[in-house]
C-alpha cells in the first residue's frame, strides 16, 4: 500500500516547510517524490499540519491486574485518537513487570490488543539486579524511589548502588525521597485536607530524591531519565547533565497547581504532587531552554468512584493521553510555546532519549507513523467522550484550539474523521542501545 500525503505543513527535521510525504507499506519512503510516482491513495491535507506521532515515555495502562480502570485495548484506542502512535508502559501492575518473563508476557499480551506501538519497562527490585541485566526487549529500567511499595520500593542505597553499577540499560524512576514524605505525613497527622497532599509530597521530598540520583548517575556513568519534574527546584539542578540526564515535564504539572484543588478536589491529586504557579511557569521555563527534553503523560486511570473517595483515600494519577497533544497545540495556539517545539518535546526528543529505532521523525526510511493536525480547529474536552476506559478528564469542558484529525501507525490509518479502526495492530518497539542516548545522538 502506497500513500501520498500532500499539500500539509510538514514538521521535519529541518524546520516547517510545504512537502508531499510517500508512505510505502509501514515506513517512509520519500519527503517530496516524484510527481509520477505511483500510489495508491492520495490523501490532501491543504490546510493542514504533518507532525511524526506522539511518543508517550510514561504510562500506567493497568493491564494486567487493574483493568477495571483501563486496559491495554482502551488506553490504545484513546492513543490513537489522541495521535499518540507509540507509548513506554510502567512495571507496576499486578503482578509486576520484574523479571524478563513477566516482560515477555506482557509484550505477547500486547500484540494481540494494541492499536499503536507498544514498549514495556522492566521494574527494578532491591533483588532483582540479575534480571535487569538480561532484559533486552525493553527502553530501560523504572525504579521507584518512594511512591511505591512493596517490592517495587527502592529506597536502601545499597541496592541503588548494585543497580547503577552493575546494569547498562538506561534508567529512569520516580523521584520523592520516601522518608521525607513518611516524616511530612506524621507532621500532619497523616494529612486530613486534600491540600496537604502538596504539603506531605513537598518541594523538598522531589529535591532530595533528584539529587540522590544524580549523584548515583555521575558516580557510575550511567544515563538516567527523570520522570515528571514537579518544581523549578528541580530543573535548577538538571543544569548540569553531563551529558547523561534527561528529563521531562507533565501537563498536569504544567497546567494544574495548589489552587486547583478548590475548583477540581482530588480530579487532580498526582504523585508527585502539583506545585506552585511559580513551579508551572519555572517547568515551561525548563522546557525552553533545554533543561527539560520531554513531554509526558504519566497517564494513570482511577474509576471516579475511586477518585472521589475522601483524602487521604482517593488514588493518585489521572488519565491525559487522548488530550495530550491537544493541550500542547492549544498550548502552541496560545503562543506559550511553537509547533517545532510541541514536536521536539513530544516526539523527537522521547525517540531519542529511549534509543527508538525509526521513531519520532518525518525522513525517509523512519516509520510511517503520522499525525495531520488541524491547528484551526476548536473543540471541547468532554467526558462522555473519552475512550480511556475511565471516561474522565481532569479538563473536561474545556476548549481547545488544535487537534489532530488522522493518525496512521506504521502506515495504517487507525485514527479518521472521529472513528477508530479496531482491527489496526501495532508493532514492538525496537531499541539499539548502543546509538548513546539523547546526547549522542542527531
Amino acid at each position: 500500500m502506497r500513500t501520498l500525503i500532500t499539500g500539509a505543513t510538514c514538521v521535519l527535521p529541518s524546520g516547517l516547510t510545504k512537502a508531499s510525504v510517500l508512505i510505502d507499506g509501514d515506513r517512509i519512503l520519500d519527503i517530496n517524490p516524484p510527481a509520477t510516482a505511483a500510489v495508491d491513495e492520495r490523501v490532501h491535507a491543504d490546510g493542514l499540519h504533518l507532525i511524526p506521532g506522539v511518543v508517550d515515555d510514561q504510562v500506567h495502562f493497568r493491564e494486567p491486574g487493574l483493568t477495571h480502570k483501563e486496559d491495554l485495548r482502551t488506553a490504545s484506542r484513546a492513543c490513537a485518537k489522541g495521535g499518540v502512535t507509540s507509548f513506554l508502559e510502567m512495571p507496576n501492575t499486578n503482578p509486576t513487570t520484574t523479571t524478563c518473563e513477566r516482560l515477555s508476557e506482557k509484550l505477547e499480551l500486547a500484540s494481540g490488543k494494541c492499536l499503536v506501538n507498544y514498549g514495556f519497562y522492566i521494574g527494578a527490585t532491591p533483588t532483582n539486579v540479575a534480571e535487569l541485566i538480561q532484559a533486552r526487549r525493553t527502553p530501560g529500567i523504572k525504579i521507584f524511589i518512594g511512591s511505591s511499595t512493596g517490592d517495587l520500593l527502592v529506597d536502601e542505597q545499597s541496592a541503588l548502588e548494585q543497580i547503577f553499577a552493575e546494569t547498562t540499560l538506561p534508567i529512569c524512576a520516580h523521584c520523592e525521597d520516601e522518608s521525607t514524605v513518611r516524616a511530612n505525613r506524621e507532621a500532619l497527622g497523616g494529612g486530613r485536607h486534600l491540600e496537604d497532599h502538596s504539603r506531605i509530597r513537598d518541594e523538598r521530598a522531589a529535591v532530595i530524591a533528584v539529587r540522590r540520583v544524580l549523584d548515583l548517575s555521575f558516580r557510575h556513568n550511567h544515563r538516567f531519565h527523570v520522570l515528571h519534574v514537579s518544581t523549578g527546584a528541580e530543573t535548577e539542578l538538571l543544569r548540569d547533565h553531563r551529558g547523561l540526564i534527561t528529563g521531562e515535564a507533565c501537563p498536569h504539572h504544567l497546567f494544574f497547581n495548589v489552587d486547583d484543588y478548590a475548583r477540581l478536589g482530588s480530579l487532580v491529586q498526582m504523585n508527585p504532587s502539583i506545585k506552585t504557579a511559580a513551579d508551572n511557569a519555572a517547568l515551561w521555563a525548563a522546557l525552553r531552554d533545554g533543561r527539560l527534553q520531554v513531554i509526558a503523560t504519566d497517564h494513570a486511570p482511577h474509576t471516579l468512584e475511586e477518585k472521589q473517595q475522601p483524602y487521604p483515600k482517593s488514588p493518585s494519577g489521572l488519565p491525559a493521553v487522548e488530550n495530550s497533544l491537544a493541550l500542547m497545540l492549544d498550548s502552541a495556539h496560545r503562543g506559550l510555546c511553537t509547533l517545532e517545539q510541541v514536536v521536539h518535546w513530544m516526539c523527537d526528543a522521547p525517540a531519542r532519549v529511549w534509543d527508538m529505532v525509526g521513531k519520532g521523525r518525518i525522513a525517509a526510511g523512519y516509520d510511517a507513523d503520522l499525525v495531520l493536525v488541524d491547528l484551526n480547529r476548536t473543540k471541547t474536552i468532554l467526558n462522555a467522550e473519552q475512550e480511556t476506559k475511565c471516561r474522565w478528564s481532569p479538563w473536561n469542558g474545556t476548549a481547545l484550539t488544535g487537534w489532530p484529525v488522522r493518525t496512521w501507525v506504521m502506515g495504517q490509518t487507525v485514527f479518521q474523521d472521529g472513528k477508530i479502526d479496531d482491527t489496526i495492530r501495532g508493532t514492538e518497539i525496537q531499541f539499539d542501545h548502543d546509538r548513546g542516548g539523547y546526547w549522542k545522538t542527531a
